[in-house]
C-alpha cells in the first residue's frame, strides 16, 4: 500500500471517482463556467469538477488535504494537456486569499471539513463578492451516510468535534452554515445518479474497495476474525437497498445541489 496522509488515498477511491463524474458534470454545467472564470474546487479529491472546469477555459485551482490524491489529479490533467493549480489544504483553512474565485466548487467535499463552520465561512472568504458557490453533497440516509451507519460498529469512530457530513446534504441545515458565512442559496434540488453493477456481490465490492477508511481498518478487522462478518452485513444492505434492473443490479445515490452567492450581492 502506498503512503498516505489521510484514509481517503487507503483504498481505491478512483474508482469511485470515475462513476461520480456525471455529477462533476452537473456541477461544471450548472457553475455556467467559462474562459477567464477563477475557479476553485475545494477537497478536489482526484479532479473531477477541476479538470472540467479547465476543459471549459476557466483558471482553476484544486484543494486537497491527501497528496496522494492530488498527485492522481496532476496526472491526469498533465494527460490532458490542462494547466491546473494543485495545492495541499484544508477545507476548513484554504490557502488562498480573500475574494480569490469567481466560481467555488466542492463535489462531495467539504461536507467532510471536522469543523464545518470553518469550512464555510471560507468557502465565503474566498468567493469574489459577485462570485457564486456550488456545493454537492449526499443527502441524509441516502446510500453512503446509511452505509456509514451500517459500519459504525466495526471502524473507529468519527472526531468527537465532527458533525454528520449529510448535513451538508440537507437544505434547512446547509442553509444556516452558508447563511452564517454570509453566504445566500439561490437553488436547491435533490438529484439522483443511478450506479450499474452486474450484481450485488459487485456492487458491494466497490463500495468496500473505494472506501480508505474501511481498507485502513481491514487487517485490524482480519486479525480480530470481523472482516467477514463486516462485509455479510454490508452485503445484506446493498441487497436490501439495491434493486434489479434486467439482467443488471442497480444502486441509488442521491444528492443535493445547492447554488450559493454572497449575501452583500443581493443587496448590491
Amino acid at each position: 500500500m502506498s503512503a498516505f496522509v489521510t484514509t481517503w488515498a487507503a483504498g481505491d477511491y478512483p474508482a469511485m471517482a470515475r462513476r461520480l463524474m456525471p455529477i462533476a458534470e452537473a456541477v461544471v454545467g450548472a457553475g455556467a463556467i467559462g474562459p477567464g472564470d477563477r475557479v476553485v474546487d475545494v477537497a478536489t479529491g482526484t479532479g473531477n469538477a477541476a479538470i472540467l472546469a479547465a476543459q471549459a477555459g476557466a483558471r482553476t485551482v484544486g484543494v486537497d488535504l491527501e497528496p496522494a490524491l492530488l498527485e492522481l489529479a496532476r496526472r491526469r490533467a498533465a494527460d490532458d494537456g490542462l494547466a491546473i493549480d494543485w495545492r495541499v489544504g484544508d477545507a476548513s483553512c484554504l490557502p488562498l486569499p480573500d475574494d480569490s474565485a469567481d466560481v467555488v466548487l466542492s463535489v462531495f467535499g467539504v461536507m467532510y471539513a471536522n469543523d464545518h463552520h470553518a469550512a464555510a465561512r471560507e468557502l465565503g472568504r474566498v468567493c469574489a463578492p459577485s462570485g457564486r458557490v456550488l456545493l454537492v453533497a449526499w443527502t441524509p440516509g441516502s446510500l453512503l451516510p446509511a452505509m456509514g451507519q451500517v459500519l459504525g460498529g466495526y471502524l473507529p469512530p468519527p472526531p468527537a468535534a465532527g458533525a454528520p457530513p449529510s448535513r451538508w446534504g440537507d437544505r434547512e441545515l446547509v442553509g444556516r452554515y452558508l447563511e452564517a458565512a454570509e453566504l445566500r442559496i439561490t437553488s436547491a434540488a435533490v438529484h439522483r445518479l443511478g450506479l450499474s453493477f452486474s450484481s450485488a456481490e459487485a456492487a458491494t465490492n466497490l463500495l468496500i474497495d473505494t472506501a480508505g477508511h474501511v481498507a485502513a481498518e481491514r487487517d485490524r478487522l482480519a486479525a480480530e476474525r470481523r472482516w467477514d462478518a463486516l462485509r455479510a452485513d454490508l452485503r445484506s444492505f446493498v441487497g436490501d437497498r439495491g434493486a434489479v434492473d434486467g439482467d443488471r443490479f442497480r444502486l441509488d445515490l442521491e444528492y443535493l445541489l445547492v447554488t450559493a452567492t454572497p449575501a452583500s450581492a443581493a443587496t448590491a
